[in-house]
């Protein structure tokens, strides 16, 4: 199964699922598609759409995804991480008015570079992106929570 991921972002993101559909159309998937489309209204008859589902709903879709689908979230791209799962992540842009900036293009680039998932910046790049995951093996994620804990920790024994 494939998990879409929108996020809880107030706009709309019909870019991503147009182009998912797209691919189910042509036979490029054939996976169960499933999506948390938040605040995106989109009818399909190929996927299955949710708009906002409680935390512990998503997380029984992450656990049984073979493959998450998303925008440029952190929240969305960590969870995922987290769960061992294969990431395609696509950012809202500002120009087709998904989100209020392109932070998002920054973020996708740097799990990218880092080898935690599969980052696309053009939609266009989203069947090659399907493809290289079949193979696709993440470096495992490791959160840095520790290291400042341990920051923090010591500035308060040395600052007091």
């Amino acid at each position: 199964m494939i998990l879409v991921m929108l996020g809880t972002q107030n706009n709309s993101f019909h870019r991503l699922l147009e182009e998912i559909d797209n691919l189910i159309e042509k036979g490029i998937i054939t996976d169960e598609v499933v999506v948390q489309a938040g605040h995106t209204k989109y009818d399909s008859k190929n996927m299955k759409i949710f708009g906002l589902i409680s935390q512990e709903e998503l997380e029984e879709l992450i656990k049984k995804a073979d493959l998450v689908i998303t925008h440029g979230g952190v929240g969305s791209i960590i969870t995922s991480l987290k769960k061992g799962k294969k990431v395609i992540a696509l950012p809202r842009l500002h120009k087709y008015q998904e989100h209020v900036n392109d932070h998002q293009k920054e973020i996708v680039e740097t799990f990218n570079e880092k080898g935690y998932i599969i980052g696309v910046q053009d939609v266009k790049k989203l069947q090659e992106a399907i493809e290289k995951s079949k193979n696709f093996v993440p470096k495992n994620y490791q959160s840095n929570n520790k290291k400042m804990l341990n920051i923090i920790e010591n500035f308060i024994d040395n600052c007091c």
